[in-house]
């Protein structure tokens, strides 16, 4: 035998080895999966590097830590409302009536190995995946990453946005601590509210009457099994589709809608993507070891007489209870009932208005008439009216933050509270046209900076004295590549309706629909919106003299 190869003696010649162990296993499932052709295809697919694309791999990595996380919970958790006398490791709450839920929560922080620390690494993580996917969406949004073809992949991830938000909720209120109770009560409320079937939902959801004996034991498999089922099919569908449509990209040399330029998937961008998950992993578990976060003990068992002081949602939901604190208490009563219109319609808006972000996409696409696919992404300031929206719902989401915490602002700031609820309540109108107003100037300021540089180069500094006495400052000629980012952008017409009388002088049907979206498209995209871009005689006859 010569290793590989074996020799004939009768005829001289060497024949190959039969196949290793391995070589079999890889043989068999590639003629079963398909795994080589699949792989060769993939494996070298190219992604393009830049931070704002780590954003979503925060994302990622913090859902997958709240599952690890989450089993190791659910193994020491007992959802069950019956209750019992504490007499634990927790001292001052010995002897204290609690359920059985309050107390395996104790037991966890207090008398399982790890347990304390695994369950603020668990809270910490739905904060940052809240948070980075909130993110990660706006990221989406002022770069305008959600056009055709990626509007369901924005779908997707406004949908793990709102399941992240409810699971959230769910999730701290499985304690039965005197903190997620009152938030409970503040959600039993808000749905009595809803006309008619209100009472029926209530009763549905929390087994009778407030706070009822089987919420806790509802709430458990919503919380570790339907949403986190649904939230990672939505997860896989997101990154197929992303793996599918390719990445977008920052605008540069070389790339545009049908190349990419960046690092292939194997062995650079998924050794990078290993790294940065043990560093997301690490990050978290620091937050977890050194912050204090829920710490239930302080607070002590849910009773239905009694509210915890500053009592304050986690900030995902600091946006609903903004809307209902500072909603005037306004009451409308007919045929013997009575409609809470103070909290109807501020618990109607939280999701109103998180449904027009949703919606987004495919408003624009119907305002442009824009079929094709776009693979390079917008620099935010070529697209004022859409960041300037953008930024408005972010001021708005602000404001009402505020709101949500006016007792905590007032008593930190030493500020009257209602002088705060009258601020927020004006705010709520005033702020987010205000920052969409900002912001769009500010959009068009950075154009025409741009414009500038383009035509007359980077200000050097350095001030030269000319023969006949004047002073000017040396520009410094920008390279291709900064050139090339700079007036990439098109600056298409906007739709509009066209001549109402045509060449016959029939006068043409125009629907109503065709003129609201010639007015939405003139308002976002016309004129207004945008500074020229340098033509080529504008360039060449600006460069042609000594003006560098």
């Amino acid at each position: 035998m010569d290793g590989a190869r074996s020799v004939n003696h009768e005829t001289g010649t060497r024949r190959a080895a039969p196949p290793g162990k391995g070589e079999k296993v890889a043989d068999w499932a590639d003629g079963r999966l398909g795994l080589y052709a699949l792989a060769k295809a993939n494996m070298r697919k190219v992604f393009p590097d830049h931070w704002s694309f780590m954003l979503g791999e925060v994302c990622l990595y913090s859902f997958l830590v709240l599952i690890l996380t989450g089993v190791f919970l659910t193994l020491f958790f007992d959802p069950s409302t019956s209750e019992v006398v504490y007499n634990g490791s927790y001292e001052p709450l010995n002897g204290v009536l609690m359920t059985r839920a309050f107390e395996s929560t104790l037991d966890i922080s207090f008398d399982v190995r790890g347990g304390l620390l695994i369950r603020q690494i668990h809270h910490w993580a739905a904060l940052v995946f809240v948070t980075g996917m909130l993110v990660h969406m706006m990221r989406v949004f002022f770069t305008g990453a959600f056009r055709k073809p990626r509007e369901l992949n924005w779908v997707f991830g406004w949908t793990l946005l709102m399941l992240g938000i409810i699971t959230g909720l769910t999730g701290y209120s499985l304690p039965d601590d005197l903190l997620s109770g009152t938030g409970l009560r503040f959600a039993h409320g808000a749905i009595l509210s809803v006309p008619i079937v209100g009472t029926y939902l209530a009763f549905f959801l929390f087994g009778g009457e407030f706070p009822g004996d089987d919420f806790i034991a509802r709430l458990y498999p919503v919380h570790i099994l339907l949403l986190p089922g649904i939230m990672l099919g939505l997860v896989v569908a997101h990154l197929i589709l992303v793996f599918y449509h390719k990445h977008t990209q920052f605008p540069g040399p070389g790339r545009d809608n049908k190349s990419v330029v960046g690092m292939p998937l194997l062995p650079v961008y998924m050794a990078k993507a290993g790294g940065f998950f043990f560093l997301v992993f690490g990050v978290l578990t620091l937050m977890g070891a050194v912050a204090s976060i829920n710490p239930v003990w302080a607070f002590g068992p849910y009773r239905p007489d009694l509210v915890t002081t500053g009592a304050q949602p986690d900030w995902y939901l600091g946006f609903s209870e903004g809307l209902i604190r500072v909603m005037p208490g306004w009451e409308l009563n007919f045929w013997g009932h009575t409609l809470e219109l103070g909290v109807f319609i501020p618990f109607s808006l939280f999701p109103l208005i998180l449904m027009a972000l949703g919606a987004y996409p495919f408003v624009e696409a119907w305002i442009t008439g824009d079929k094709r696919e776009h693979h390079i992404l917008d620099r935010p300031r070529n697209v004022p009216v859409r960041t300037g929206l953008g930024v408005a719902w972010l001021s708005l989401y602000a404001v009402l933050l505020i709101g949500g915490g006016n007792d905590i602002v007032a008593l930190k700031l030493h500020l009257s509270i209602n002088a705060i609820t009258w601020f927020v309540r004006i705010g709520v109108f005033v702020v987010p046209v205000l920052a969409f107003l900002v912001t769009k100037r500010v959009c068009l300021g950075l154009q025409r900076r741009d414009r500038d540089k383009v035509l007359h180069g980077r200000e050097t500094g350095t001030i030269k004295r000319l023969p006949h006495g004047e002073y000017v400052e040396v520009h410094e000629p920008l390279s291709q590549q900064e050139l090339h980012v700079l007036t990439q952008h098109e600056q298409d017409p906007p739709y509009e309706v066209g001549p109402l009388v045509d060449a016959n002088g029939v006068r043409r049907q125009v629907k109503a629909s065709q003129r609201v979206r010639a007015r939405l498209a003139r308002a976002m995209f016309g004129p207004e919106t945008r500074i020229a871009k340098p033509t080529v005689e504008e360039y060449r006859q600006v460069t042609s003299g000594d003006h560098h």
